[in-house]
């Protein structure tokens, strides 16, 4: 970038670099589900998992954390909410934090009632927070998989998002990162409905609204397992639980590293992690001979 200068009456050039960034991470916790273990019997194993996360989470510093939802496993219960919130307390006040709701947290067909007494146990179930170069949109994924009992406030999300998506994009924003519960997808954007996915009459107009705004980025939990997909410049990265996982995965967290270009994202099981993150952009891979 050139700039000029003057000074007693001559003129000076200098070139000034256009630096990009410095890279920071960012940690995603999923689906402590305080209570899952037992079937809410009590919590002392899911307890055990998120404290443990937790302190991995003040010894690594990352510059914030997400937790993608299903915060407890039994909808509205005091004892569950009230230990969720008693470790999720435990990370460094420095340390941001951005809780997000699940379908065990404001029931599987939410209802105004449901969405209400999420909102007074935890805070907004939608909202938008930026840390240096990513705008995060958050999003209640449970009214956009079953809006049946609540259709007001899946027609609110929507207005609001598009909304969002403009003001971010008018910002110049870098990285416009969408977080929540639910899956978009799990491999592929064309996939048949299941459980673990955003129907595919809903799914299509949010990520074509999506690749209109130019977001990349979809962080989900919802599975309890791993799962990566891609639909053209969109990537779907569903997180492995904190709390109780299925099919054979492991208990985890994940590490994404903000790049000025990019965001680099691993799964670590909790057995296998790091005693620091190396935010060193990965060696190029070597031509095959």
């Amino acid at each position: 970038m050139r700039k000029l200068f003057t000074f007693t009456g001559l003129i000076v050039l200098a070139l000034t670099a256009v630096r990009a960034a410095e890279p920071f991470f960012f940690i995603q916790l999923s689906d402590p589900q305080l209570g899952m273990f037992t079937e809410n019997k009590d919590f002392v194993q899911d307890a055990a998992n998120f404290e443990f996360a937790v302190t991995a989470v003040n010894r690594l510093k990352p510059a914030f954390v997400v937790i993608t939802g299903d915060l407890v496993n039994k909808p509205g219960d005091s004892a569950q909410i009230a230990a969720y919130k008693r470790i999720a307390g435990q990370i460094d006040p420095a340390i941001r934090v951005y809780h997000i709701a699940g379908n065990h947290d404001v029931q599987n067909v939410p209802t105004p009632a449901s969405l209400a007494a999420y909102e007074k146990a935890h805070g907004p179930d939608r909202y938008v927070f930026r840390e240096s170069s990513v705008t995060g949109i958050v999003l209640n994924s449970s009214v956009i998989h079953s809006p049946q009992e609540a259709p007001g406030a899946l027609a609110e999300q929507e207005k609001w998002l598009r909304a969002e998506l403009t003001k971010a994009r008018e910002a110049g924003a870098k990285h416009i990162v969408i977080f929540q519960h639910h899956p978009w997808f799990l491999a592929s954007a064309s996939e048949a409905d299941q459980y673990f996915n955003i129907p595919l009459v809903r799914r299509a107009p949010y990520l074509a609204l999506f690749r209109e705004f130019g977001v990349r980025y979809l962080f989900c939990g919802h599975y309890h397992r791993n799962a990566e997909g891609r639909d053209g410049p969109l990537e779907n990265i569903t997180s492995g639980p904190v709390g109780k996982p299925l099919g054979g995965a492991k208990s985890g967290l994940r590490v994404a590293i903000v790049r000025d270009d990019r965001i680099d994202h691993r799964y670590y099981e909790l057995g296998e992690l790091p005693t620091k993150i190396d935010l060193a952009p990965p060696a190029p891979k070597s031509a095959k001979q």
